[in-house]
């Protein structure tokens, strides 16, 4: 089979002829047929998020069919579409797998860090991690949602909007253009908030009710009670806290570049704002994500690449050119 592979860290990838793996107990084979390039793939080729050794194949927005069962799998059938999401083991034994919240175990193998990922032709994934996909969702649909969808679906419900609240998103990017349409999907009077006059129609065209260049400008709107930031510069994250009404929520679901940190002022504690870390909360929260998108109320704004254009497409994830997920079609 062909796979991209990342010879060493901050490697050139390179596609490579390897042999196609063979389950074993408990396992699945999935034929790929579309893989999301997230920009977590980055930050491991570049260090800034650990593996466990080079070279290997990256990829954690994997989705495909099932072309062969290993021993002991009971639960999945040959040719169902499935999706592998970021968590496909834990150890079982500390106290957050013992708590039901294997996301906190510290032995846990993540697709495409622990585990071959889904930049190539064939992948391995335990059986109980694969998630059947709605069948009305095209592959090139459901690969970005096993990451980006889901984060910002299960931050929206971590913060459990009450109706009649407000919802804004900061930063219309890879996230941030999925998160707009799930807070509308959620029947929730949802805004935006980006830097971009550029990006103005094209976010009230995903269902944004207003567009505001900062969180000044969306207080003197009437501020949200929920803010999703979406973006990776917690200076501007800091900045639209000012759109927060009291009792407001910001989650956190973008990772922070070059180190920064939060800052944040006594207006925390006279408005009683919460400042909560958000990442995949719970399988019923993907497939809550998934079932929006085969329903036709989320979609997914991507470029598809083929294999072969791997390098392309990181380089375009690397340089924000994307517009706004990028997707391998092997």
């Amino acid at each position: 089979m062909k796979a991209a592979v990342v010879p060493n860290l901050h490697g050139r990838w390179e596609i490579r002829d390897l042999p196609i793996p063979e389950p074993g107990i408990n396992q699945v084979l999935i034929r790929i047929k579309a893989s999301g390039l997230c920009y977590t793939d980055i930050h491991i080729t570049e260090g800034a998020w650990p593996a466990d050794s080079f070279p290997r194949t990256l990829g954690h927005e994997p989705v495909g069919e099932i072309v062969a069962l290993g021993a002991g799998v009971r639960t999945r059938r040959l040719g169902d579409r499935v999706g592998v999401p970021w968590l496909q083991l834990a150890c079982g034994r500390c106290e957050w797998c013992r708590r039901g919240k294997a996301l906190f175990c510290k032995d846990q193998q993540g697709t495409g860090v622990q585990t071959q990922g889904g930049h190539a032709e064939y992948m391995l994934a335990q059986a109980e991690a694969t998630v059947l996909l709605p069948d009305a969702l095209a592959y090139e649909q459901a690969a970005s949602l096993f990451c980006a969808g889901y984060t910002v679906w299960a931050g929206l419900r971590f913060a459990d909007p009450k109706p009649h609240e407000r919802v804004a998103v900061l930063g219309i990017g890879g996230l941030g253009h999925l998160a707009v349409q799930y807070g509308k999907a959620a029947g929730f009077e949802t805004f935006a908030i980006t830097h971009s006059p550029s990006k103005e129609k094209l976010v009230r065209s995903l269902g944004a009710d207003g567009v505001f260049p900062s969180g000044a400008a969306l207080r003197e709107a009437g501020g949200a009670d929920v803010i999703l930031a979406c973006s990776n510069s917690y200076r501007a994250t800091g900045e639209a806290l000012q759109g927060l009404r009291p009792d407001g929520r910001l989650v956190l679901m973008g990772l922070p570049s070059d180190n920064q940190t939060l800052a944040v002022s006594g207006d925390l504690l006279v408005n009683r704002w919460r400042i909560i870390g958000s990442q995949q909360n719970g399988p019923e929260h993907l497939f809550e994500a998934l079932d929006y998108a085969a329903k036709g109320k989320v979609k997914v704004v991507a470029e598809t690449y083929s294999l072969d254009e791997i390098n392309l497409a990181f380089d375009r994830v690397f340089s924000g050119d994307v517009r706004f997920r990028a997707v391998i079609i092997p």
